[in-house]
């Protein structure tokens, strides 16, 4: 079975590491308890979404990143392909674009 909350951990374990962070370090920007970023980093802990984005902004990550990120994961834990393009069925529609403009795709 794939848990959300291990998947979650993963991936900001993995983020943290490539930062060459340790987790007193972003536990300390992200006001967090040491030993809780530790649990939610093994999945022993479901994060709220307020604290989530409290240790993505410790990372400076955006938040959509690392949820974009566990998509992946999970979808690849399903056995799913996870497409790298806009499916077809979505070109032509209308995007927002990162200031929240509307643009046609």
């Amino acid at each position: 079975m794939v848990l959300l909350r291990r998947e979650l951990g993963d991936a900001l374990r993995d983020l943290r590491q490539k930062q060459g962070r340790t987790l007193r370090e972003v536990s300390g920007t992200a006001r967090v308890s040491l030993g809780y970023l530790s649990e939610v980093e093994r999945g022993q802990k479901e994060a709220s979404s307020e604290l989530l984005s409290s240790i993505c902004g410790a990372l400076g990550t955006p938040l959509s990143a690392v949820l974009s990120e566990v998509s992946d994961r999970v979808a690849l834990a399903e056995h799913l392909l996870v497409p790298d393009v806009v499916p077809d069925d979505l070109v032509g529609e209308d995007v927002r674009g990162p200031e929240g403009l509307v643009s046609a795709a």
